[in-house]
């Protein structure tokens, strides 16, 4: 499925009036097999979330439906974040989590995430799509909401390349 493919489908959402979301956009030079196993453990998202302090299953064992909380580090807006995994697709590489809770700015956050391999000169890379949508808080603007938003998720998905590069250095 080429990236314009899935943008439209997976990553086209509707926005209300109180809402913002984005889409970003990550190349990592490692297997998609590999990317794909660190950024589906829902269980485990410090994995390469590095603003994570720590992250407890409260209910399900990972899969579909599952809710974690996760303890978000110091010296960021918000404690604590309850999340659920809405989908899990290992054959799509597609997972959906919505923000049901906690103490943190990310209000109704719901957020796409897609992984394909695409050819480059070089060889295969993989990519990884995530898109969001998000309440904006009262008190606040449209783009200080995305602007927190894609920081953070940005800087996930910087450090998803970096853990899975590594990784993947070692592997070959």
């Amino acid at each position: 499925m080429s990236n314009m493919t899935q943008m439209d489908s997976y990553h086209n959402h509707a926005l209300l009036p109180n809402q913002c979301g984005s889409t970003l956009v990550q190349i990592i030079d490692a297997p998609l097999p590999l990317v794909w196993s660190i950024l589906r453990q829902f269980d485990n998202p410090q994995a390469y979330k590095l603003f994570i302090k720590s992250c407890t299953t409260r209910t399900g064992d990972g899969g579909v439906g599952s809710i974690r909380e996760v303890l978000v580090s110091s010296g960021l807006p918000g404690k604590t974040s309850m999340e659920r995994l809405d989908r899990l697709d290992d054959e799509k590489h597609v997972m959906n989590i919505s923000i049901l809770g906690g103490e943190n700015k990310l209000v109704n956050y719901r957020s796409t995430t897609t992984v394909h391999e695409e050819e480059e000169e070089k060889g295969m890379k993989t990519v990884v799509i995530e898109s969001y949508v998000v309440d904006i808080p009262g008190g606040s603007s449209e783009e200080d909401t995305c602007l927190f938003a894609n920081t953070i998720i940005g800087y996930n998905l910087r450090s998803l390349a970096k853990v899975a590069e590594r990784m993947a250095a070692v592997i070959m």
